[in-house]
């Protein structure tokens, strides 16, 4: 399996000995040794996920690395979280994952009107298995862990990841911004419940959804 580090926080390397990895289209940005490069359709596993992304605007393009030797991933130089999947499964933003073991597999998902309201389109990527993953956030990434006895309200411009047995639905609400009077129109958030772990970032993307 290769061996996924970080160099300092906004480069991935990754060690491969006869591995390969899946990583954004585009994001190697050096390597030794001896790689062979090959663009995927698609993003999810077969025709099924090809066809899912092109129909909900969750756009992923993808490119098989495989060899032996170290390449080195970044994208914009953006913060580089590392997470590690034991049989489970990662719900990601479609931008903000960057590279995966090549045996996980990733797909879409449902996930109803929260989709909507970001503008990212009505499905999320998933990754799934055992393995490493790396995700990308615009400044360093904040791990809050949601309990039964405490759940997590989330911007979703600031939604990165989660990973572990929440429910996530979609609610009205105030933000700062509301309050100090800059907001445009309705506020949305997440309310993730249950057990696991939710990624955020501190800063947040453009939703179509008002002013979240």
């Amino acid at each position: 399996m290769a061996t996924f580090r970080l160099q300092g926080s906004r480069v991935l390397a990754v060690d491969m000995t006869g591995d390969a990895v899946k990583a954004k289209n585009g994001s190697m940005v050096a390597y030794d040794g001896q790689m062979a490069f090959k663009k995927m359709t698609g993003g999810g596993e077969g025709v099924r996920g090809m066809v899912t992304r092109r129909l909900t605007g969750e756009q992923m393009t993808v490119m098989e690395v495989k060899g032996h030797g170290t390449c080195w991933f970044a994208d914009r130089a953006t913060e580089i979280n590392l997470v590690q999947l034991r049989g489970e499964k990662l719900f990601v933003e479609a931008g903000n994952l960057l590279c995966t073991d090549g045996g996980l597999r990733t797909g879409t998902q449902f996930t109803g009107v929260r989709g909507a309201s970001q503008g990212n389109g009505l499905f999320t990527t998933t990754v799934e298995g055992s393995g490493q993953a790396a995700i990308m956030s615009d400044g360093p990434a904040v791990v809050l862990r949601v309990s039964r006895q405490f759940p997590l309200t989330v911007d979703p411009g600031a939604y990165v990841a989660h990973q572990g047995d929440l429910r996530q639905n979609l609610q009205s609400g105030v933000t700062f911004r509301t309050l100090l009077g800059e907001g445009g129109g309705e506020a949305f958030q997440i309310r993730f419940e249950g057990e696991g772990l939710v990624y955020v970032q501190p800063s947040e993307r453009t939703t179509i959804a008002g002013d979240v």
